[in-house]
């Protein structure tokens, strides 16, 4: 049986299955706010409602972060069914006993996502997109266009480039990736460390969020920037003159989870969300809504998107794959020494 548009699917004969069970349920899905959750509601939450009569509530309150946090804090029962999360919290949750472990035998989508990618996440993690830090750039302010991370301490680009804080996730990449660029294992960061100290007087901020990052090269005070490619995609297709390129020396991706909670209600209806979420419908759909990658090598998707966006075996082996249990574990450690290097070396 082939996951093709208008033919029976192993996902189909799973919403047969629960079908009766799971119509009567309101499945409560947490995820993130503002244009998020209106991409979500049209690309998966209204076809899933429609093909499976299950009554989605979607709760756009809290961060990955924060919305673990609370699935700590209530032993497992957060008062939703479907959490949208990152792997290093998959990976936490799946550890803590906080997590479902999934399967295919509950979410048979789960088959056609890369092996590599499944096991970043862990057992209890499905991989519902691929993002990566891309670097973007004006194409109206650069030129010849940057080609390699070293690019950002170009003299040109001195007061035109904004960082992340230690906050915002694109730090500890950042780390890893000119780590891995110097030959070292992308978690032994002194690489990292030196180089991040050496842009960190060429900034013109450092921003806790890629939404506080996003302004800057959207007005044009800033001509470069690590940006995750979703929303640099969004960015390019709006209109600004921006590009974005993963430079010479490869780069890390952002691998973002659907997870659920053990003390979930509807756990027979959050596995066939999942699995509509996973099928190639279902990531053909949130692919181009998003503007995101895919862990599944068979989706039908534009080839100037695929120029773009991960969405094939070949992309995936380009990437660099810290071990990010092992991130987890020094996070703390790189933080103290974030405020101690890189912070004193802005000022």
């Amino acid at each position: 049986m082939k996951l093709l548009h208008g033919t029976l699917s192993i996902a189909s004969i799973a919403f047969g299955m629960h079908a009766a069970q799971a119509s009567a349920q309101e499945l409560i899905v947490n995820g993130y706010g503002g244009p998020y959750g209106d991409l979500i509601q049209e690309a998966i939450i209204k076809p899933f409602s429609a093909e499976t009569g299950i009554d989605v509530i979607y709760d756009e309150t809290g961060s990955s972060g924060a919305d673990y946090a609370k699935i700590k804090a209530t032993g497992g029962n957060p008062g939703w069914d479907v959490n949208v999360m990152t792997a290093a919290q998959s990976l936490d949750g799946c550890k803590d006993g906080l997590l479902e472990p999934l399967s295919p035998s509950t979410v048979p989508n789960l088959d056609f996502i890369d092996p590599g990618v499944r096991d970043l996440a862990g057992e209890c993690g499905a991989v519902h997109e691929l993002q990566y830090v891309s670097l973007l750039y004006r194409t109206d302010k650069l030129d010849p266009a940057p080609t390699s991370w070293n690019d950002l301490a170009d003299a040109r680009l001195d007061g035109k480039i904004i960082l992340p804080t230690f906050n915002n996730l694109l730090a500890s990449q950042m780390l890893q990736i000119y780590s891995a660029a110097a030959g070292n294992d992308p978690n032994d960061v002194d690489p990292g460390f030196e180089m991040l100290t050496k842009l960190a007087p060429q900034a013109l901020a450092f921003e806790d969020t890629s939404a506080l990052m996003d302004k800057y090269l959207r007005e044009g005070d800033a001509w470069a920037m690590p940006f995750y490619s979703g929303r640099a995609g969004g960015m390019k297709n709006a209109g600004v003159p921006v590009d974005f390129i993963i430079p010479s020396e490869g780069t890390v991706p952002l691998v973002s989870t659907l997870n659920v909670p053990v003390g979930a209600e509807h756990k027979d209806a959050a596995h066939m969300f999942i699995d509509y979420w996973l099928s190639k419908t279902g990531q053909e759909s949130w692919a181009l809504a998003y503007q995101v990658g895919t862990a599944r090598a068979d989706t039908d998707l534009p080839e100037n998107f695929r120029a773009k966006q991960v969405t094939t075996g070949e992309d995936i082996q380009k990437l660099i794959l810290p071990n990010l249990s092992v991130t987890a574990s020094r996070l703390p450690e790189w933080a103290d020494r974030w405020e101690r290097e890189v912070v004193p070396a802005a000022n």
